[in-house]
């Protein structure tokens, strides 16, 4: 009697478990982002401040360096002088071509005064003026080669690099030093052969944040671009950079920039989305999640088009502007589980 008892009260336990039993209503939660119609796309690209202005310098002519009065990343101003020659030889001949100069002049002058008198016929004073002329040029001439002997700064600057040293005996034509200038406003960077043809875009724009200005960004035009890519690494762009603030921002050669690309998308109705909305399962496909109205998800197949900015992608088909695509979680969510939107 006992035993049916218990039997009893245990059918009458699990019955009242089971009348009991709560549904599960788990509702996983997600971030969510609104497809944007793409419209304008942003592509980044690491960049380099390069010189507005800078040369090698060398003489004109061979000879033995005296002096080079200024050291490597020295600030020198505009008509410094740089560099020297050993001028003892181009003296010596300007010194000759002066006496014959004075001369020649002499000789002319005289031959005009009698050419007054009609004392010398009229084709020895021409001669005599013809080697006044030639006598003339090539004193000028021996000037101008004492000159040369002497490099000054075709502009202010730094001397970036030097490549002799005093008493260094030199050819014309060598380089002595580099001269860089110490502002710019010229950026650098390489294009990929996929995003070239977007230069001819009259509509392309240019952004320029440098590592040292966060959060400053410099507009910037399409200065040149090499149109050829010998070592098959990309296709070198320039800009210049417009609206600089010089006396706040000291943007010098050499610091580093991210450049942004803005150019029109051209697929038409192709929308932006971050990411970490695009769901690409081991099995292959590439999918996103679409919250309904109803807060379900449905998993939807997407053709994407090409990676831009810092984290974003352009989506060509499969999703229309205005819909709620997921953006965290979206590997542990199921065809039709209702979700709650966290932000």
């Amino acid at each position: 009697m006992r035993r049916v008892f218990l039997f009893a009260t245990v059918l009458v336990a699990c019955g009242c478990g089971r009348r009991g039993a709560v549904p599960d209503t788990t509702v996983r939660p997600v971030k969510v982002t609104t497809a944007l119609g793409a419209g304008m796309i942003d592509k980044d690209f690491a960049g380099l401040a390069t010189p507005d202005d800078v040369v090698n310098l060398a003489f004109k002519l061979p000879g033995q360096v005296l002096d080079i009065p200024v050291k490597q990343g020295e600030e020198v101003p505009k008509g410094a002088l740089l560099a020297e020659l050993d001028p003892r030889d181009i003296r010596l001949q300007v010194d000759a071509d002066r006496s014959a100069y004075a001369e020649a002049r002499s000789q002319m002058q005289r031959m005009q005064r009698l050419l007054a008198h009609e004392a010398v016929s009229r084709q020895e004073a021409e001669a005599a003026e013809t080697r006044y002329a030639q006598a003339r040029s090539k004193y000028e001439n021996s000037l101008d080669m004492l000159q040369q002997t002497r490099l000054k700064a075709p502009f202010a600057g730094v001397i970036e690099d030097k490549y002799v040293d005093n008493f260094e005996r030199v050819q014309a034509g060598q380089s002595i030093l580099r001269l860089v200038g110490p502002r710019t406003t010229t950026v650098k960077f390489t294009l990929p052969e996929s995003s070239l043809a977007m230069l001819r875009d009259t509509a392309v724009r240019f952004r320029v944040e440098f590592d040292n200005y966060r959060g400053v960004q410099f507009p910037a035009v399409l200065k040149e671009w090499a149109k050829t890519s010998s070592d098959a690494s990309g296709f070198p762009v320039s800009l210049t950079l417009t609206g600089v603030d010089t006396a706040r921002y000291d943007i010098s050669p050499g610091m580093s920039c991210t450049i942004t690309m803005q150019t029109a998308d051209p697929v038409p109705d192709a929308v932006s989305l971050p990411v970490s909305a695009i769901y690409a399962p081991a099995g292959g496909g590439t999918f996103v999640w679409v919250v309904g109205s109803d807060d379900r998800v449905e998993r939807r197949t997407v053709t994407l088009g090409e990676l831009y900015g810092r984290n974003r992608v352009v989506v060509d088909s499969g999703v229309e502007p205005g819909e709620r695509i997921v953006t965290a979680g979206v590997y542990q969510l199921q065809p039709g589980e209702r979700v709650r939107i966290l932000n």
